[in-house]
């Protein structure tokens, strides 16, 4: 049931600024309307205070202060979870088999991100084409999944949902993605690019990150040793990258 939580807990997400998963808690706790503050870690320098109580060592985490207790939640799907039991607002539906469908489609968008993971690391660029032909596979998936359910804007149709809230992250990677090369992953999708735009002007999911969001994911990815960092520095345009994908 919702609204179990205790009115006088204190909520803390513990952040990075460019974690997709610390995105989809913060989403879901201003869709709720829950206040809660928010503290962003180094993990590249992991203060001694997160790591011991973070188990697994990642982002998100949220402490759960009542009264004297102090409580850490981790995982991003347990977080969900927990809020969803615990706040008003339910973004899942309440239909046992829409959940299930709906947390289905949570975990692919998981796997989605462990793609875009492999394509903006990819070390050359047949790597590189490989991985873009894979993600356009798995989004064309996407598609096909939106065109048989409500019509929009938002995956459940008119109401938004925690798929809503995984996939905004999502899609803001191709914001970045866009400025630096012609990649071809969501041409052909519209239902998915509708979703996409929707999605980029709800103001839980722009909210979700920092002003400086762009800049920090630019400087993110041009310093990987990778094929796509390689396209980013002046002098390197992804001219061959579209010319390979279109022969």
């Amino acid at each position: 049931m919702s609204g179990e939580r205790d009115v006088t807990d204190r909520l803390t997400l513990v952040s990075h600024h460019l974690c997709p998963y610390v995105q989809r808690a913060a989403i879901s706790l201003a869709e709720k309307g829950v206040p809660f503050e928010r503290v962003a870690v180094d993990l590249a320098n992991k203060p001694d205070w997160f790591k011991a109580i973070s188990p697994l060592g990642k982002v998100p985490l949220l402490r759960v202060r009542r009264g004297r207790e102090d409580a850490v939640i981790f995982e991003s799907a347990v977080i969900l979870e927990f809020l969803e039991e615990t706040e008003a607002h339910p973004l899942h539906p309440a239909d046992p088999l829409a959940r299930a469908r709906h947390r289905s489609w949570m975990e692919f968008g998981s796997a989605i991100l462990n793609a875009i993971a492999r394509f903006y690391s990819a070390t050359d660029e047949a790597s590189l084409l490989n991985e873009s032909k894979s993600l356009s596979e798995m989004f064309a998936r996407v598609e096909a999944e939106l065109s048989a359910g409500q019509g929009g804007p938002w995956f459940a149709g008119g109401r938004f949902s925690l798929v809503d809230a995984v996939y905004g992250p999502i899609f803001r990677y191709f914001d970045t993605f866009d400025r630096i090369g012609d990649f071809g992953i969501l041409d052909g999708k519209p239902l998915v690019q509708a979703w996409r735009d929707a999605l980029r002007e709800r103001p839980s999911v722009k909210a979700a990150v920092s002003a400086d969001y762009p800049q920090r994911l630019h400087a993110f990815l041009q310093a990987k040793a990778s094929c796509l960092s390689r396209i980013i520095r002046p002098g390197d345009p992804a001219i061959a990258l579209r010319q390979a994908r279109s022969a």
